[in-house]
């Protein structure tokens, strides 16, 4: 059971990559992150070509990410009673079936709206499957001083890809189809089954709930994460850096027209800045240990030098220093997001962790969306200036409080009574 040991709980640092196991399943994760990337941006570029309405786009973006904050808990006692190795492979399965069936319509002339909103809504709910039973399965295949490494491997993944899936999909656009588009999106997919196909896994050993129906299951997950000190702790790490770092990436259209009063090239400069930063924070957690004090340090500290970022950030009015400053704070909050991962995986018991994973990827992906309404109407009726220094204090001596809360739990186990 992945619970810290007694006394220190430093554990050196370990690459992921001397693990064979995962070493052959890292093709697999490469591939389909980028496919799924690619998916996205293509749906959203159908919603654009078919409506040419904003509305549309926003409403298909809507489909493929609100199931995630909904049906996540659900999908997360499903990754308790399952290996998650087999359950991936279904989800990758229907990755590249949604992006065959689109395709195969577009190339038929039979690609409308209403095609467009059940694949997006389809796919809004595999996502929702995919990321609870994709985190569950990475402590499968590595020791856990490798842990962190792994998972911060995973974040520079998801990030390049986030980068690279859209121009991908928008060079593909030019040089072919759409459908030609959508074809390429799954084949990926299909590439990356192969290896995870080949990826052994044994499951791990937990109490078996397939008798406990899923009321009672989701309650005794809510109960575990609730009596679990030090998962309490993380979610609360987590909740600011989604409400701070996280909300101001989410801003950077407001933060490039109103802020710097720039046009689409201002926004690109700074989208790229943030992307650059993300890529190194998972960098940067990929190269420690599975030392839980260690984490824990460098997940406080990431969100306190976002805060003084973001202050700084309020006083940009140069292109340059923003950008050199947004790409900070897309590290840092890349930091404390994989660091917060990387600790709840390390305590949490085996039998929860599909919910616990769950919640924390609902507080994770939630939490940004009501940031950027609230700090977006409070910029509207203040200004950045106002507004991004009063979020940055109001986190810090959060972290603060949460950190010494916490000082405690570094030398015990941290499971509850």
């Amino acid at each position: 059971m992945p619970t810290p040991p007694r006394g220190s709980g430093e554990l050196a640092h370990r690459s992921a990559f001397a693990s064979a196991t995962y070493r052959h399943y890292f093709p697999s994760a490469v591939f389909s992150t980028l496919g799924s990337w690619l998916l996205r941006f293509l749906l959203g570029w159908s919603a654009w070509e078919l409506t040419e309405s904003a509305t549309w786009v926003g409403v298909v973006a809507g489909l493929t990410l609100a199931p995630a904050l909904v049906l996540s808990p659900l999908f997360g006692i499903v990754t308790d009673r399952i290996n998650p190795r087999n359950g991936l492979l279904l989800t990758i399965a229907l990755h590249a079936l949604f992006s065959g069936i689109a395709g195969v319509l577009v190339a038929a002339d039979l690609f409308n709206l209403s095609a467009l909103l059940v694949l997006a809504a389809a796919l809004g709910v595999t996502t929702s499957a995919h990321t609870p039973i994709r985190l569950a399965l990475v402590p499968l295949l590595v020791p856990r001083q490798s842990l962190p490494s792994a998972i911060g491997y995973s974040a520079m993944v998801f990030n390049t890809s986030r980068i690279l899936g859209p121009a991908l999909g928008a060079w593909i656009l030019t040089q072919t189809s759409s459908a030609w588009a959508y074809g390429c999106a799954a084949g990926l997919m299909l590439v990356a089954m192969p290896s995870l196909w080949d990826t052994r896994v044994a499951p791990p050993l937990r109490q078996r709930p397939q008798d406990i129906g899923f009321r009672q299951q989701l309650r005794a997950g809510l109960r575990y994460t609730a009596g679990h000190e030090m998962i309490r702790l993380v979610f609360g790490f987590t909740l600011i850096n989604a409400l701070l770092g996280r909300t101001v990436i989410e801003l950077l259209p407001a933060v490039s027209g109103v802020l710097l009063q720039g046009d689409s090239a201002t926004l690109a400069t700074l989208t790229a800045a943030a992307g650059a930063g993300s890529i190194i924070g998972g960098l940067v957690v990929s190269r420690q240990g599975g030392g839980h004090r260690r984490l824990l340090r460098l997940l406080a500290l990431s969100l306190v030098v976002s805060a003084l970022l973001v202050l700084a950030l309020a006083g940009a009015g140069d292109l340059q220093v923003a950008a050199g400053l947004v790409g900070l704070l897309s590290m840092a909050a890349t930091m404390a997001g994989t660091s917060s991962q990387a600790l709840a995986q390390l305590v949490v018991d085996d039998s929860y962790r599909g919910r616990v994973l769950s919640l924390w990827t609902m507080v994770a992906m939630g939490a940004p969306a009501v940031g950027a309404m609230a700090m977006g109407g409070l910029v509207d009726w203040l200004s950045f200036p106002v507004v991004l220094p009063g979020f940055a204090l109001v986190c810090a001596v959060a972290t603060a409080v949460l950190y010494l809360i916490g000082q405690p739990e570094r030398d015990n186990r941290g499971n509850p009574a």
